[in-house]
């Protein structure tokens, strides 16, 4: 509340925001209890007042950089003095902490990080904090990120792929629950629409990364539960072939098309990968140059 009433100085919004942190929580048997400390899970304000107490964690480590590793004549003389150099990246309750210098540098930092979040009342999760070599390669956002030599070079580059397990299983599994029987009512046009809105949304978010590999194995998943899905809707007494459901339903090789509409899926979002602009980057908070008169 404090962080907030230094920002936002109407104090019939502070006040709402108090209310909604003192109004206590429904448990599961229908009884109320209060809540002291923290904010209600699944609140609708929990997670921007989560980013506005874990903004502290921004500030301590900005001003760390700009007091001591600001410049590049600082960062190599901290470098030559065998110190390391570190920047944070936070999205909301998620954050790495980049380190260039040695093991013991990292151990340090994730204590500092701790008797930051000690003083907002908050704790690392032991089972989610680590301490890891790029080679080893972290997770991030829904991203695997690690450095790693390039097929047919002796060249290293950092590569972010989309998370193996959590990112194709969440999406597998729409794509299931999409083509299962319950849906074999619908027409197939209305299931490829379906179908290619959920895989590039879901693409859009991935298409940053060193996704096509992805993509297609995706788009080959998907493909199969289409088939199975038009074999089961369209099986009379006699089931229904290949070369009968290629001349049916397909308009350009394998690809299924109906009514008009083609399946398209995650591969026809094009992936451009992801360049660091800085502060370059507009925010609405972004200080406008003043005017001259020229």
């Amino acid at each position: 509340m404090c962080r907030l009433r230094a920002r936002i100085k109407d104090k019939r919004v502070c006040a709402l925001v108090k209310a909604f942190l003192k109004s206590g929580v429904m448990t599961t048997s229908g009884d109320r209890e209060e809540t002291v400390t923290g904010t209600p899970q699944g609140g609708i304000l929990s997670p921007l007042l989560a980013n506005i107490a874990l903004s502290a964690l921004d500030e301590h480590f900005a001003q760390q950089w700009h007091r001591e590793m600001g410049t590049a004549y600082q960062r190599s003389k901290r470098r030559r003095n065998g110190l390391g150099v570190w920047r944070l990246i936070r999205y909301a309750d998620d954050f790495v902490l980049m380190v260039d210098g040695q093991r013991h540098h990292a151990e340090t930092l994730r204590e500092e990080v701790a008797a930051v979040l000690d003083l907002l009342g908050l704790q690392l999760a032991p089972e989610k904090t680590r301490v890891v070599h790029i080679d080893e390669g972290f997770d991030f956002l829904g991203f695997h990120i690690r450095r790693m030599r390039k097929p047919g070079t002796q060249k290293q580059y950092v590569y972010t792929i989309p998370r193996p397990k959590k990112a194709i299983a969440s999406i597998k599994g729409k794509v299931k629950a999409k083509t299962y029987r319950s849906t074999r009512h619908m027409d197939l046009d209305e299931l490829l629409v379906s179908l290619n809105r959920t895989l590039k949304g879901w693409a859009n978010y991935f298409r940053h990364g060193v996704s096509a590999a992805v993509f297609n194995a995706i788009d080959s998943f998907t493909w199969k539960r289409i088939m199975r899905w038009i074999r089961a809707k369209y099986a009379g007494k006699h089931q229904l072939g290949m070369t009968e459901l290629r001349r049916r339903f397909c308009d350009r090789g394998w690809r299924f098309a109906h009514n008009g509409t083609i399946f398209s899926g995650a591969s026809s979002v094009a992936i451009t990968r992801y360049r660091y602009r800085g502060n370059t980057i507009a925010t609405p908070w972004s200080p406008k140059p003043a005017a001259t008169n020229g």
